[in-house]
């Protein structure tokens, strides 16, 4: 009979599922590297015949070997979860299962006997019942909901407070314009008084001037007046004394000659006979004075 044993390093998945000590369920997905390192003893022990025809093996001796190292892997894995809680388990339990795992197949006399030796045993996490799983995250997905509310809010937070002080240091420019407006409306509201009360003192010392101007003009205009005055009475004066003692009819032909000079033109003169008489009885009397 012909049989033909692999040599090489082989992978066997598996999933174990068990009860932990507080009867929950958890499940744990393996993988176990192993290789037939007596392949005397394993075509002893199991069908690795093949036909001469065809080469190929007549039995199913890696399925076998597969349920083997099935029914093994999982005795162990079971008891390893049932002495853990769910919350150890899922917190730290690979190590743990993974452990108990490889050193029970390492040494499991089944498997000696068959010429089977076990290179490595992997694990992944182990995981709940998926309802469970999404009660068990709730709380942490409730916390990162939380954290991430927090942090919104913090944010938000933080605009309203920079938008509140950007608010606030707009108005507090605005006050301050507003009072440098106001001083520089009260800077130009005293310029401007101060403009007006020169103006007046200089129109005051103005009319102040011109009014001693005027006085003093009157009274320079009056002096005048009166020097003229007095000028022209002394000439009248001097004239009427230069005349004293000058004859009447002397005075009485220079009246006439004044007279004359200061009467309008006369076209015609009528002189009447009792004119003439009268005036030459006068010439007569007066010579004889």
């Amino acid at each position: 009979m012909l049989s033909e044993v692999p040599v090489d390093d082989r992978e066997l998945p598996i999933v174990v599922s068990a009860r932990t000590t507080d009867l929950q369920l958890a499940t744990v997905n393996a993988t176990i590297g192993f290789r037939f390192t007596d392949p005397d003893t394993a075509a002893e022990r199991l069908d690795f015949g093949i036909s001469p025809l065809t080469g190929e093996w007549t039995g199913t001796p890696l399925e076998q070997v597969a349920t083997v190292l099935t029914d093994t892997a999982t005795s162990y894995a079971v008891d390893a979860i049932a002495a853990l809680t769910l919350d150890v388990a899922l917190r730290s339990g690979a190590v743990t299962i993974r452990a108990a795992m490889a050193s029970g197949l390492s040494t499991d006399p089944r498997l000696a006997a068959m010429g089977i030796s076990v290179l490595s045993v992997r694990l992944s996490l182990v995981r709940p019942t998926p309802d469970l799983e999404k009660a068990l995250a709730t709380p942490a997905r409730e916390a990162v909901q939380q954290e991430a509310d927090r942090a919104t809010y913090e944010r938000r937070a933080r605009a309203v407070e920079r938008e509140a002080a950007i608010g606030e240091n707009e108005l507090a420019n605005q006050i301050e314009l507003a009072k440098r407006t106001e001083q520089l409306l009260a800077q130009r509201g005293a310029n401007a008084k101060r403009e007006a009360v020169d103006q007046a003192e200089a129109q005051a010392i103005a009319a102040d001037a011109e009014a001693d101007r005027t006085v003093r003009l009157s009274a320079a205009n009056a002096e005048a007046a009166r020097l003229t005055g007095a000028a022209k009475a002394e000439a009248t004066r001097a004239h009427l004394e230069a005349y004293a003692d000058t004859p009447q009819h002397v005075l009485t032909g220079l009246a006439l000659r004044d007279l004359a000079e200061n009467l309008p033109a006369i076209g015609q003169l009528v002189v009447t006979p009792d004119m003439l008489a009268t005036l030459v009885a006068k010439l007569s009397a007066d010579a004889d004075r």
